[in-house]
């Protein structure tokens, strides 16, 4: 295995193993149809926690708990995952990892007992989270350069949809089919994204580029990757308003039905509106991120989620728990949010230009390991009103600016050229 510490300069392609390379665009819109899965059993969910505590006779804390325990799984299993696409391919790996994301979903949706619940959500996670870095991984097999970030820019804008689609969903399925019905879809979903990669997806990753399972050889590139500071700080930008962004979803359920009193449908509409602001800023990410700099766009990004965190807390402070304010303060912050993520993934994952599966869960494990933390922190924050998430996002504020500050810095211009007289 080899230190990744090599700048990227020009797109690859890979072996050809498996069904034949499709066309650039057929190949985008099956990363783009994949991904969302690694998102969506987080939201799809979320307007039936309050039934799922009543039927499962248990706490909202146990519940709500059950999303940190998939985004735990989630973070355990991105980097043996990677490590496993570096060696075997990503194909034949993200194959696996569908058929787990299936056979899970279906337990789940039978599940009668919250501790069997949790158990097979954090092995749900394990199944997701290949949804998510082995296509990160696949589009850096095949771009490089601003191409990549546009890339990630679209590719965050389709993990986006979950937050925007999913909990609409989920709030008209919990009314309708109960929320078993909600997980039953999460299944149809993986088996059909499963039929897809299996009979279109070919295998990218050029096998001169493998890398065999060598325990030191993945230490010491671990090692080499983690002393480079750009790396870290991107990494932990990325960990912050992912937080920000997710925290948002386990939190705005319960104040706007059990505090504010609108039912699921209700709810599943005001996500829609929220939603579709976090993938406004996953689509400017894509959009600009070959004519404008990656400062200007992370500091346009944060400006919205300040303004965001600025409405939550005053409204809070103020006028206390209003549908309209609380609305308004979470589409700014989603849409900081939704700019940010892609930059900041792409952006890391650009750095190197070997070892990406195993770079690309390492990104994702730190990052879904703070997600975790804060997931599990907030099923005990207090949700009557906004103030404590807003105090929440406070916080991000604070570290998102200072690791903003570092890893997006001026460019120096190069020196003019020195003219030699004739």
């Amino acid at each position: 295995m080899t230190d990744s510490t090599t700048a990227r300069t020009a797109p690859r392609t890979g072996s050809r193993s498996g069904p034949r390379m499709p066309s650039r665009r057929v190949l985008v819109a099956i990363l783009l149809g994949v991904i969302p899965l690694s998102q969506a059993p987080i939201d799809i969910y979320t307007p039936a926690i309050p039934t799922m505590i009543t039927e499962l006779d248990t706490t909202s804390t146990l519940v709500q708990t059950s999303v940190a325990v998939y985004v735990l799984g989630m973070s355990l299993g991105l980097i043996p995952v990677g490590v496993i696409a570096d060696a075997k391919g990503r194909r034949p790996t993200l194959l696996a990892c569908l058929a787990l994301l299936l056979v899970t979903s279906v337990g789940i949706a039978f599940a009668n007992d919250i501790a069997v619940l949790l158990v097979l959500r954090f092995f749900q996670g394990v199944g997701g989270c290949a949804c998510m870095v082995l296509v990160y991984a696949i589009a850096a097999d095949t771009t490089s350069g601003p191409k990549l970030t546009s890339l990630s820019g679209l590719l965050g804008a389709s993990w986006g949809l979950a937050p925007v689609i999913a909990p609409a969903i989920g709030g008209f399925l919990v009314g309708a089919v109960t929320w078993r019905g909600i997980f039953v879809l999460v299944a149809v979903l993986a088996g059909l994204a499963l039929l897809v990669v299996w009979r279109m997806l070919p295998e990218t990753l050029d096998p001169a580029r493998a890398q065999p399972v060598v325990p030191k050889a993945i230490i010491r590139v671990l090692g080499t990757t983690l002393r480079r500071k750009i790396f870290v700080g991107l990494t932990l930008a990325f960990a912050v308003f992912a937080s920000a962004q997710l925290l948002f979803g386990i939190i705005a359920p319960l104040i706007y039905q059990k505090t504010l009193g609108l039912s699921a449908y209700e709810y599943g509409a005001i996500a829609l509106v929220i939603g579709a602001a976090n993938l406004g800023g996953e689509l400017a990410t894509g959009a600009f991120a070959t004519r404008l700099s990656s400062r200007v766009i992370g500091f346009s990004a944060f400006a919205f989620f300040v303004a965001g965190t600025a409405v939550l807390l005053v409204s809070g402070l103020t006028v206390g728990p209003d549908i309209l304010l609380i609305t308004i303060g979470g589409m700014l912050v989603m849409l900081g949010c939704g700019a940010l993520c892609p930059l900041a993934y792409g952006l890391a994952l650009g750095l190197f230009d070997r070892n990406l599966g195993l770079i690309g869960g390492l990104a994702s494990a730190v990052c879904y390991l703070v997600v975790a933390a804060t997931m599990a922190g907030a099923a005990v924050l207090p949700d009557r009103d906004q103030v404590p998430l807003s105090l929440v996002y406070v916080g991000c504020a604070v570290v998102g600016a200072l690791l903003l500050a570092l890893c997006l810095r001026p460019r120096v211009p190069d020196p003019p050229a020195e003219v030699t007289p004739a």
